[in-house]
């Protein structure tokens, strides 16, 4: 650390934010896969960006060179652009050392941040005799004590000291959560927090907010678990002489048994994506969990949008329930056009219109095409050959249309008798292979008269032999 440290000043904005212009940030760690906690708060972010016209940052904060991975930082990439929420522009914390190298000579030099040796097993020991005489463990701030003459004689011992940041109480340490409400926090009640490892790589605190201050980050939306990380941050940027973004803690995610759930810290967008979840899906149920507005379907992000309000998140913990999600994504599909599906499917948009209210996902959608131009199972009862073969000599009589099943099923029940499962199901078997599905009387056109005569006698013939 150089003494007399030149001032600490921000680079100039323009490629991420316009003066008054809203800008938010998500920023994982390229260590693991997006979960669907990160994934909501993705999108509480994307949500306050897009309401208010601002822009979206993807902010990598990969200065655990340990574990971070490239293939982690695209495999992230790769999810956000399945969710339907790419950020505008991204940042890697490993390209900006220099930044937080400069922010950290500011401070030493104003005297808000000082160099500390203990080891951890120094710092546990002297928590438990503070614990022992009924104080609060936080650090004793024993290295401010510490003379020139101490740190040279630890460098000559090539002891190498971490730094850790001094809390004030003549510093901010109080603020109105955009969520939360009027929050604060005690600084004499935390330990100083060490902001440079004394291997020289960075924590989580100083480099955040120094990022923040020149990707002009205007609102910071993240879980309630970063509650005292802001009002130590506060302290930061105003140490640092910057003006704090506003600050919005969303209640965690629980389990559908209201209980905080460890499958939810699993639960991974590959894991929605096998499963045949729509993104969508995915916003529209992540948008309004915990707040006052219902779960609804919708068929694109505009509703989602202009409802947003960080007002409306409450502070009791928000439930997530995969039932819930499975069953809005199928309500979704219900809804769509064939041309928010048609990339992902080779029904034409009749086939499609026929069997979306019948089915959960595009791949049960998909699996139909074999009804209307392949090959189809389905077992009727052996009772029922002379049956399919009368439909079949009916059919060949008529003309395709959308009358057609209910002019085959009124003779084929005037000629046998039979009246509603026993007429319907042999010719639904025989026609689709499957005993359940939309009306037939839509899918009949769809699957041609040729291919119908086909099918009947084909089951007619197996039947009989």
């Amino acid at each position: 650390m150089r003494a007399g440290a030149q001032a600490f000043a921000s680079p100039a904005r323009a490629d991420y934010r316009a003066p008054s212009m809203v800008v938010t940030r998500f920023a994982p760690s390229p260590t693991g896969l997006l979960h669907v906690g990160n994934v909501r708060t993705a999108l509480l972010n994307w949500l306050f960006a897009r309401k208010h016209g601002g822009r979206f940052l993807l902010r990598l904060d990969d200065t655990d060179t340990a574990r971070s991975t490239e293939a982690f930082a695209e495999a992230i990439r790769a999810d956000l652009a399945w969710l339907g929420m790419a950020p505008d522009a991204e940042v890697r914390q490993s390209d900006r050392l220099a930044r937080y190298e400069a922010a950290l000579e500011r401070l030493a030099a104003a005297g808000h941040a000082y160099r500390a040796y203990e080891t951890p097993e120094e710092l546990d020991l002297r928590r438990k005799v503070q614990l022992a005489r009924g104080l609060p463990p936080v650090y004793d701030r024993a290295a401010l004590r510490l003379t020139e003459e101490d740190h040279a004689r630890h460098a000559a011992e090539g002891r190498r000291p971490h730094w850790r940041f001094r809390l004030s109480p003549d510093l901010p340490h109080a603020w109105d959560d955009l969520v939360r409400g009027p929050s604060h926090i005690d600084p004499a009640s935390l330990s100083d927090p060490v902001i440079r490892r004394a291997d020289g790589s960075w924590l989580y605190m100083l480099p955040s907010v120094v990022d923040d201050i020149d990707m002009g980050i205007s609102h910071v939306i993240r879980g309630e678990d970063h509650v005292t990380n802001t009002g130590i941050q506060l302290q930061m940027f105003a140490a640092l002489g910057a003006r704090p973004p506003a600050f919005g803690h969303a209640a965690l995610l629980a389990g559908a048994d209201g209980a905080l759930s460890k499958r939810l810290g699993s639960l991974g967008v590959a894991d929605l994506r096998a499963r045949g979840i729509e993104p969508l899906a995915v916003r529209a149920l992540l948008a309004r969990l915990g707040t006052s507005l219902p779960v609804e379907p919708v068929t694109s992000d505009a509703p989602l949008i202009e409802r947003f309000e960080l007002a409306h998140l409450g502070r009791a913990t928000a439930r997530f329930d995969e039932a819930e999600l499975a069953a809005l994504n199928a309500k979704i599909l219900h809804q769509l056009p064939h041309a928010a599906v048609a990339d992902r499917l080779t029904l034409s948009e009749a086939e499609w219109l026929a069997v979306r209210a019948n089915v959960a996902t595009i791949a049960e959608a998909e699996a139909w095409k074999a009804v209307f131009a392949g090959e189809v199972g389905g077992a009727p009862d052996p009772a029922d050959a002379a049956f399919l073969e009368r439909a079949a000599r009916i059919l060949e009589g008529l003309e395709m249309g959308p009358g057609t099943w209910g002019e085959l099923t009124a003779s084929l029940s005037a000629e046998t008798g039979r009246r509603g499962r026993a007429l319907f199901m042999p010719l639904r078997l025989a026609l689709t292979g499957r005993d359940h599905g939309p009306d037939m009387a839509v899918l009949l056109p769809l699957i041609g008269r040729e291919r119908a005569l086909a099918r009947l006698r084909a089951q007619a013939a197996n039947r009989s032999g």
